[in-house]
């Protein structure tokens, strides 16, 4: 990507700008670690405070291993939420760091050498632009959740005019996409004053305003959406759509050996159930004993990632209060169960695992499709229903749609059992998800 101006190489530097959660943040540190590959010069902006102690814990590690990156930690001002719609810290996270966008201004003019490009996350997309054309910078905004799930919203945005109304009908249809159902609709959508709303439909308003979107998925795994997006057929002045997707992991220094590693080293080939909802999804106390019951009459090896709170930092509750000494004694040689942040592309990748039960977070769909791991659909908010979605659509695994929103319904221990033994057992479902893994 550099370019020679005399006897001197000339580099791009690009400012890249993650919005807030590791799902935005990851796929962040994962392209850095490309242009830096590409001879990139590349400046890491981070909102500071971070929610959670894992963003704090990835930025500071990904700085210590890529010592070229100019890292900014971006300082943002109190600000209170403009409604009371929501109190997840992670939504006023989005909506406090839109808001104080235009506050970058002076710290990117002084950058040197001057920037080449804004790559920024579509949740800040709309107050990037205007910083982006006083600078004389093009801007790009890179998507974090699937093309579908982009479509949805731009089309919702930009085309709907009350979406109160979508409740009424049994579902939307995208001109270029087909139907979606209203169910698979945040619900969040159909309140325009909640904020998730208001953060979201005001940045895929913005998007014509932008000179190009990347975004993390690949022309095998959405090619009619990715064709209808870059046709216009879903809205004419979209800007191009550039998959840049599978991302590749980046390399962290780590401070401790992985136990969970290790114990994956001596199970069996295919054998171990991974389940893991996320860095911001917790299961209710009701619906966490159902799954532990599930995991603990199942004849199945497991690695099961739990987290009881949405921000890891108030995630406080011990192992044994949560699930029961007895559990853990019972299930001790054929299960682990881990309470922190892992290295999640290392467990799908590792030959011990056979199947994911995943909340349906893109980043883990893409990686269990980079892999060829069978999954059991689970969603419980945001994109995570579009989500499950595709997995049915291209093979790569199970979604009982009838459980509905994770975060509303319980499914009971027999429910969860059954669709493990479908997805472990069903060989023809194994081949299909390998395949969609070699595409």
């Amino acid at each position: 990507m550099s370019k020679v101006l005399g006897s001197e190489t000339i580099c791009p530097h690009i400012a890249l700008f993650p919005s807030a959660g590791m799902g935005h943040l990851t796929p962040f540190l994962r392209l850095a670690s490309v242009l830096l590959s590409n001879n990139c010069k590349v400046t890491l902006i981070t909102p500071k405070p971070s929610v959670s102690v894992a963003e704090s814990a990835h930025i500071s590690s990904f700085v210590s291993a890529h010592p070229e990156v100019n890292h900014l930690a971006f300082q943002l001002p109190s600000l209170q939420p403009p409604n009371s719609s929501t109190n997840d810290p992670f939504h006023i996270q989005f909506d406090t760091i839109l808001r104080s966008v235009h506050l970058l201004h002076p710290l990117l003019y002084s950058l040197s050498p001057p920037l080449s490009a804004i790559f920024s996350d579509i949740l800040v997309a709309a107050g990037v632009i205007s910083v982006a054309v006083d600078l004389g910078l093009p801007h790009y905004t890179l998507v974090t959740f699937s093309a579908k799930y982009l479509s949805l919203t731009a089309y919702i945005s930009i085309m709907v005019s009350d979406p109160t109304k979508l409740s009424c009908s049994a579902e939307i249809e995208i001109p270029g996409l087909g139907p979606v159902p209203v169910g698979s609709i945040p619900p969040p959508y159909l309140n325009p004053n909640h904020l998730f709303t208001s953060v979201f439909m005001s940045n895929a308003r913005a998007l014509p305003g932008v000179d190009g979107i990347l975004i993390n998925t690949f022309d095998w795994l959405e090619p009619e959406t990715l064709s209808a997006l870059n046709s216009g057929s879903v809205f004419a002045k979209f800007p191009p759509v550039l998959p840049i997707g599978p991302l590749v992991p980046y390399e962290l220094k780590r401070n401790e050996e992985c136990q969970y590693l290790q114990w994956l080293d001596v199970q069996p080939k295919e054998s171990v159930v991974y389940v893991s909802f996320g860095s911001r999804t917790a299961m209710s106390k009701d619906q966490m004993k159902e799954l532990r019951d599930c995991l603990w009459k199942s004849k199945y090896r497991f690695l099961w990632i739990l987290k009881s709170n949405k921000v890891d930092k108030d995630d406080k509750e011990d192992l044994d209060t949560l699930l029961g000494h007895s559990f853990f004694e019972d299930t001790k040689n054929r299960g682990m169960v881990v309470k922190r942040w892992v290295y999640q592309q290392e467990i799908l990748a590792h030959p011990a695992v056979g199947g994911f039960v995943s909340h349906c977070g893109w980043n883990s769909l893409s990686e269990a499709a980079r892999n060829g791991i069978r999954v059991l659909a689970w969603p419980h908010h945001g994109d995570q229903r579009v989500n499950a979605e595709i997995v049915k659509k291209v093979g790569l695994g199970l979604w009982e749609s009838s459980w509905g929103w994770g975060i509303e319904n319980l499914v009971k221990q027999e429910e969860i059992q059954k669709m493990i033994g479908e997805l472990m057992e069903d060989e023809k479902l194994r081949i299909t998800a390998k395949k969609v893994g070699l595409l």
